[in-house]
């Protein structure tokens, strides 16, 4: 099988977890969103060992290689509602220093028990 189509099987089946998690939250009228809930149901998946990672691996490497331009539109976004922040500056930039140190602490803790874990592993 050609690496390209390889890759946009994996990506389909990122895909249909997105689907997934959409179609639950549109039965249940659940409030959270429908790709959190794939994006839950497939962390439970490859959790429980039942959704291997290589079978997704190149597709999800693509994915986060081309990350950035997701960005793009909510930027964009953002841009357009400019008035919408006027005045509230002071108060924006402390919340968005502390969230990003948040994000960082937070990462970096996950990381070191992963790591661990990891290490745990291999002896």
């Amino acid at each position: 099988m050609g690496i390209t189509l390889k890759i946009l099987l994996q990506i389909s089946i990122l895909f249909m977890f997105f689907y997934i998690g959409e179609t639950i939250q549109e039965i249940f009228s659940l409030f959270i969103p429908g790709s959190i809930i794939g994006m839950l149901l497939f962390f439970a998946l490859l959790t429980a060992r039942l959704v291997r990672i290589e079978w997704v691996a190149d597709g999800i490497d693509l994915l986060i290689k081309d990350m950035p331009i997701f960005f793009i539109p909510v930027t964009v976004g953002v841009v357009q509602y400019l008035d919408f922040f006027v005045g509230k500056g002071s108060l924006m930039i402390p919340l968005v220093i502390i969230s990003t140190f948040l994000v960082i602490a937070s990462s970096s803790l996950i990381t070191s028990l992963l790591m661990k874990k990891e290490e745990h592993t291999y002896e």
